[in-house]
């Protein structure tokens, strides 16, 4: 449904209504995803403040080229690294408020807390785990991406990623799981 009111938002060039069904429809999933990936409710909450951001200004250049389900993923994974790597962490800038920062706001205050519930109950495995890793398991387990739109997502500057190859690295991802879940119970 998302994704049907999504497009007719855009054929009708209404951007900030097409942006604000992103932030509402995918939002409550998209941080969720972003808590497990970042492992912090307040890195969780500062990624999501980009990813708003940047629907809200950049779903006007929406190409079509996966769903826009898979794209807002792209965005979300794009915030985590950035929470992840940049130097605006070190200051805690935050952004100036905006409509999407109040739609933002909305989805945060109602789902922070569902979001962080879901995220407990794996947490001390995925804890083990690498951003990447942690962002492929999200994709593929919990949001049921295909290996494709995990790909899309995924994507390093321009440089795609082989299916065969995201398929393997979930496979040694699965035994490595399966090795720290063993672990944990004899230890």
């Amino acid at each position: 449904m998302v994704e049907e009111r999504v497009t007719r938002a855009l054929r009708r060039g209404d951007s900030a209504t097409a942006a604000t069904e992103v932030i509402r429809g995918y939002g409550p999933q998209v941080l969720a995803y972003l808590a497990r990936v970042l492992r912090s409710a307040e890195d969780a909450h500062d990624a999501f403040s980009f990813f708003a951001e940047w629907v809200w200004k950049g779903l006007a250049r929406f190409e079509g080229r996966s769903s826009v389900r898979v794209w807002a993923y792209r965005v979300a994974w794009t915030a985590a690294l950035r929470v992840q790597e940049d130097g605006w962490r070190r200051r805690r800038e935050r952004f100036p408020s905006s409509m999407a920062s109040r739609v933002a706001a909305e989805v945060l205050s109602h789902g922070a807390q569902a979001a962080e519930r879901e995220a407990e109950a794996l947490e001390r495995l995925r804890s083990a785990l690498e951003p990447e890793e942690r962002s492929l398991l999200v994709l593929r387990l919990d949001r049921r991406l295909s290996w494709k739109e995990i790909a899309q997502v995924m994507e390093a500057e321009g440089r795609a990623l082989d299916e065969a190859a995201l398929r393997k690295r979930f496979e040694r991802l699965k035994e490595k799981l399966t090795r720290l879940a063993r672990g944990a119970r004899t230890g």
